[in-house]
């Protein structure tokens, strides 16, 4: 029996999948075959610019907040405290990019996965990326 997929969200691809209907789609279409994983962080920034985004759309923030909640169903949150021993590590990899990210490279580490994102910065950092646009290629092979 093979091991079952994983891959780590950024936070863009949280917010992706609260307001737009594809990344929801992918999560749900793969949900049994594949592990999603997001660092704690992520879910606290999405929730964060859920309101913002909201706004500039004119829509309620509410039915994004609940979307947020219901996708912690199908990715599990990864607390710090199991990636923070790869902080070093992953800064290092970030340090000439967002090296506020550390904490997606550093839960993949852990994982030993890649991360699906549409942030350039990842890109160049040692660790495999996908963006939406290819991410089922990954997904279902």
């Amino acid at each position: 029996m093979r091991d079952q997929k994983r891959i780590v969200l950024d936070a863009n691809i949280l917010l992706r999948a609260v307001f737009g209907v594809r990344v929801r789609s992918l999560l749900e279409a793969h949900e049994d075959s594949v592990s999603f994983y997001a660092p704690d962080i992520c879910f606290a920034d999405a929730r964060k610019y859920i309101p913002s985004i909201s706004e500039k759309r004119r829509i309620d923030p509410e039915p994004g907040i609940q979307v947020l909640e219901q996708l912690s169903r199908l990715i599990e949150v990864v607390d710090r405290t199991l990636y923070e021993e790869f902080e070093v590590s992953a800064r290092e990899r970030m340090i000439s990019r967002d090296e506020n990210d550390w904490p997606i490279v550093a839960t993949s580490l852990l994982l030993k996965c890649p991360v699906w994102t549409e942030d350039r910065d990842f890109f160049g950092s040692g660790i495999s990326t996908w963006t939406t646009e290819t991410v089922d290629l990954y997904l279902r092979a």
